[in-house]
């Protein structure tokens, strides 16, 4: 296999980490939601993609916090607490490989671009805090695809604004779900193994499963 032109990074998740949103849950004296709310968000949104419509994250993530929120014994008024949560997760910080490994990744001369379920705008925020958004050519979010990801179409989207075809391009993320997809529309992927976790046999197995961002920087430099 040809080494990729370019690389797309998931950003929930895959770039940022997401383990402060359980002390946002805690300081709204909610119980430890984060995962469960995360999950219900990346439900709906999948659910949405399979009958025809096309919802932000944005909406999907504040409307389960108040579902998940509501009768429970908080600090504050529900729309105070969704509130904090939505703006701890638009300030989550990045896992620690990942500033090394995009900047090694962007040194070889592979170009980079992220591709997230969520928003352009928490995506560039995100990056500019670190100091690394110059390193990226494009943020696509599939708000402009029209379907979110695993959807053939989302990942269509990206490598056609990277004006490359989807074998030149690899998928980089911690979810198997997304490399699945990616697999099943022809691109190469990597997966980040985060925490140790295991990969699902049912999946389509990815062509690279790497420890951190610049674990697959060395593995593309060699």
């Amino acid at each position: 296999m040809p080494p990729p032109q370019a690389i797309a990074f998931d950003v929930n998740e895959t770039l940022s980490d997401m383990s402060p949103m359980t002390d946002r849950f805690a300081e709204v004296g909610a119980p430890p939601l984060a995962q469960t709310w995360f999950a219900s968000v990346l439900r709906d949104g999948f659910a949405a993609t399979v009958t025809g419509r096309q919802e932000r994250f944005a909406v999907l993530a504040t409307e389960n916090l108040r579902v998940l929120l509501t009768g429970q014994d908080l600090d504050r008024d529900v729309t105070d607490a969704v509130e904090h949560i939505m703006t701890g997760f638009m300030s989550l910080p990045l896992h620690d490989d990942v500033v090394p490994g995009v900047r090694a990744l962007h040194a070889a001369g592979i170009r980079l671009c992220t591709l997230t379920n969520g928003s352009v705008e928490v995506a560039e925020q995100l990056l500019e805090r670190a100091g690394i958004r110059d390193r990226f050519e494009a943020l696509l979010s599939v708000e402009q695809a029209e379907a979110w990801k695993p959807a053939r179409v989302a990942y269509e989207y990206a490598v056609v604004q990277c004006c490359l075809d989807l074998s030149d391009v690899m998928l980089v993320a911690v979810h198997p779900w997304d490399i699945d997809g990616a697999a099943r529309a022809g691109m190469q992927t990597a997966w980040l193994r985060r925490e140790g976790r295991e990969y699902p046999s049912f999946a389509a197995h990815p062509d690279h499963t790497v420890e951190s961002v610049t674990d697959l920087a060395d593995l593309l430099a060699g």
